[in-house]
């Protein structure tokens, strides 16, 4: 999606949220730095690092100069981050919405964690409000859930065509209903195959053996695939890229097909 928006002349910035090597393979590099990187025109991409969030936080709340040695209060709040509810997440989405408000992008892509996570991440600045009745962190935790709950702003969802993943975006589906947090975006369904074309009652005649279990392979996993994607709403499939191994090729053909 980030490298498609980008060659439509959108400046985007593809963030990392919580495995940064992912994103970074996928866009052809090694790593991601918490600084963003230029990746090709109109597109940066970044990993959140939430040590260096909360540094950059705290500097710009607090009236210290970039200098003032903050590393040993960052290292201490880490143990905070980890432990008190919805602060860890907080951390990270805040970072996220410092990008949006900077007004240096057109589209801000956060590439999430699984399904089974991301729904603590959406709801952390409700918790923060919670927990604070009132005061600037309050204002702020607001702010990222007015930014969530945006018109603007959507939950872009990937399952592959298979029983587990697809009951996991059914339930993430249920819950965002439920509760209101963020307006569900695309669904793709990642990795699907065509149908082979040819009938079981052929393939079983084939006698070649690698080639008759390879079909019969393809035949059952295309039936699997159209079973499970029944129980999903409207969505956009992505096929499977047989045989290359390299994740920025596999990123830049599935772009154009996002793309188009």
């Amino acid at each position: 999606m980030a490298l498609a928006a980008a060659r439509s002349g959108l400046r985007v910035l593809a963030t990392a949220m919580t495995d940064s090597k992912g994103l970074a393979a996928h866009l052809g590099f090694e790593s991601l730095d918490y600084d963003p990187t230029l990746i090709e025109p109109n597109l940066h991409a970044t990993a959140i690092d939430r040590a260096s969030a909360l540094d950059e936080y705290l500097r710009k709340q607090l009236p210290l100069g970039r200098r003032a040695p903050l590393r040993p209060v960052i290292r201490s709040l880490e143990a905070i981050t980890q432990t008190v509810p919805g602060i860890r997440d907080v951390v990270t989405t805040g970072k996220l919405h410092q990008e949006v408000g900077s007004g240096d992008w057109d589209l801000v892509i956060a590439d999430g964690p699984p399904t089974g996570q991301i729904m603590s991440y959406l709801r952390a600045s409700q918790v923060i409000a919670s927990l604070i009745p009132s005061g600037k962190p309050r204002e702020q935790a607001d702010q990222m859930t007015e930014l969530l709950t945006a018109p603007e702003s959507s939950l872009v969802m990937v399952t592959i065509g298979e029983e587990l993943p697809v009951t996991e975006t059914l339930e993430a589906l249920d819950e965002l209903k439920d509760e209101a947090l963020i307006t569900p975006g695309a669904m793709f369904v990642n990795r699907t195959v065509d149908p082979l074309g040819v009938s079981e009652s052929v393939l079983e005649t084939i006698e070649d053996r690698a080639a008759r279990d390879a079909g019969l392979l393809h035949r059952g996993l295309y039936e699997n695939q159209q079973r499970w994607r029944r129980e999903l709403p409207d969505h956009v499939t992505l096929p499977l890229v047989f045989g290359e191994r390299d994740p920025a090729e596999v990123a830049r053909q599935l772009s154009l097909q996002v793309g188009s």
